[in-house]
């Protein structure tokens, strides 16, 4: 009695389109992890340009409220100026004076550098928010399609199962438990073609007795070197 080969092969090229297919489906959920972290990298660049100007509209104010108390102290320091009595505490006071003005023109100067540093930080803002905005747009678009061809995929996968259902019946149990032991053993590769006098999986040469009885399909004949079911490709 000959060996349904056909079957058997059949049954091996489902399988492998289950795995391929399955490996992808796998592999989806972790591009498109990868697309929301860089969506999210696009939009933490934005916040933190927000925050650059924020962290400079603080510093401004600091020295705007410097600037005014250094104002006051120096209106202070001018009406002690009508009540002194002597020439050393005078001078002393016009001494302070003087220091607070050149307090005042450094701190005016370091304002102008923030209201400069603010326009630069505003440009960066307005860039910051379009890339991530275009960014967002690609990404969606790119983790839209891996969902869809998830689906695809899953629906792809259910249908090569159901193929495999009517496939089995048709393989006698002690064979497809051997099928069954040797795909789990060779991940996924129970079965190998013989092509010129050699094991496909393995490169082992076939004797040419067993080439004989391959050719013949009454048994079914396990590969000396990796264990696989053999058939000759010529008949599949």
């Amino acid at each position: 009695m000959s060996i349904d080969f056909k079957s058997l092969i059949k049954l091996q090229n489902t399988d492998e389109l289950i795995i391929e297919i399955s490996e992808i489906i796998e592999k989806n959920p972790s591009k498109i992890n990868t697309i929301d972290s860089e969506i999210e990298a696009s939009i933490e660049a934005a916040t933190a340009a927000k925050q650059d100007l924020a962290d400079n509209q603080k510093k401004r104010r600091n020295l705007e409220a410097n600037l005014q108390d250094i104002n006051i102290q120096i209106e202070k320091y001018k009406h002690q100026l009508n009540n002194v009595k002597t020439n050393i505490e005078y001078r002393l006071l016009l001494k302070e004076i003087d220091n607070a003005q050149n307090k005042i023109k450094v701190i005016e100067e370091q304002i102008l550098e923030e209201m400069l540093n603010a326009d630069e930080i505003g440009s960066k803002i307005k860039e910051a928010e379009k890339i991530a905005e275009e960014t967002k747009r690609k990404l969606t678009i790119e983790k839209d399609s891996l969902i869809q061809e998830n689906k695809k995929r899953e629906e792809e996968r259910q249908n090569l199962y159901k193929e495999k259902e009517n496939i089995s019946p048709l393989i006698p149990s002690n064979l497809m438990n051997l099928y069954n032991d040797l795909f789990e053993k060779n991940v996924g590769i129970a079965l190998s073609p013989v092509t010129d006098d050699f094991c496909s999986i393995c490169q082992i040469r076939i004797r040419p007795q067993v080439l004989n009885e391959l050719i013949t399909q009454k048994k079914i004949i396990l590969c000396e070197n990796c264990g696989r079911i053999l058939y000759w490709k010529n008949n599949s």
